[in-house]
């Protein structure tokens, strides 16, 4: 028998293959779609100008492609320790080197897009996008993990507001109303993952309040946002305002009183993500309508 002892292979193992629909989905796509539709509806309301709309579309795009793989890449081992579904880089479907390059052209793209849009468009953006990156990468693991989606829905109306001839500087209340649904956003997001990301060591904001009182506080920057686009305008609500602003305040108590207690049935859960759902709709809507006077 032969005992000579052969030397050990070292070559590295195959790697996971490239397939678009895993780098598809690495995106994020429903935050990404939603995020971008926001704001070509904001550039479109906002005023004229085709090519502007188009520069700001694809700056915002590129710019949510960027985040939504930047976080997958990043937290690719997390994710499969915790055997997460919908996770195309942590199940194998697609490999963390590849939706890392597509991060890095995504975020090149979104420079050079966002700049297009004019010197302090593309900064203001480019600071959102950045807050962003500063939350996957660090950020949501601190107390201050709300305040990147603050920075990047408030820089929103700001690039679009900027990318108008003059450059105008955005109204104050769009700015403060993208903020406070950002901070939403945020709670709302994480909201169904808090169990699971404290097992991993995850401890931002909403992990660190808790599944109850994270859902008891989720409406509070809802109805913020909705009063802020009633008053800031004209700081006089007319009687639609008033309708507007009312009905948010009573889905807010509602949402609250459904969350009530440290483990809510399951179908008052639902109830109150229902309600947070149609007081997040009314401040998007708002919030488009809103758009001529954003600058």
């Amino acid at each position: 028998m032969d005992t000579t002892e052969r030397p050990r292979s070292h070559a590295p193992g195959p790697r996971p293959p490239l397939r678009p629909a895993g780098l598809v989905l690495s995106c994020h796509p429903g935050p990404v779609a939603a995020v971008t539709v926001l704001a070509v509806a904001l550039a479109v309301s906002s005023g004229p100008g085709g090519g502007r709309r188009a520069l700001v579309a694809g700056a915002v795009l590129t710019g949510q492609l960027s985040v939504g793989w930047c976080n997958d890449a990043f937290d690719a081992r997390r994710d499969a320790e915790a055997a997460r579904p919908g996770k195309p880089v942590a199940r194998g479907a697609v490999g963390p080197g590849v939706v890392w390059g597509a991060a890095f052209t995504a975020l090149f793209l979104c420079v050079v897009l966002s700049f297009a849009c004019g010197g302090a468009a593309g900064a203001a953006h480019l600071t959102g996008v950045a807050a962003a990156w500063a939350y996957n990468l660090r950020l949501k693991e601190t107390v201050l993990s709300w305040l990147p989606y603050a920075i990047g829905f408030g820089s929103l109306p700001c690039l679009v507001a900027l990318s108008l001839p003059g450059n105008p500087w955005p109204a104050w209340w769009a700015v403060a109303a993208g903020a406070l649904l950002g901070v939403a956003a945020h709670l709302a997001d994480v909201l169904p993952d808090i169990e699971a990301d404290l097992r991993a060591g995850v401890r931002g904001l909403p992990q660190r309040l808790g599944p109850a009182r994270t859902r008891l506080l989720l409406p509070l920057p809802l109805v913020a946002s909705t009063a802020v686009l009633v008053m800031g305008p004209t700081g006089v609500p007319g009687g639609r305002d008033v309708v507007v602003l009312s009905g948010g305040t009573l889905c807010a108590v509602a949402v609250a009183t459904a969350c009530a207690g440290p483990r809510p049935a399951r179908a008052w859960r639902k109830a109150a993500l229902a309600g947070a759902v149609a007081v997040a709709a009314a401040d998007v809507a708002l919030l488009v309508t809103r758009g001529p006077g954003i600058a």
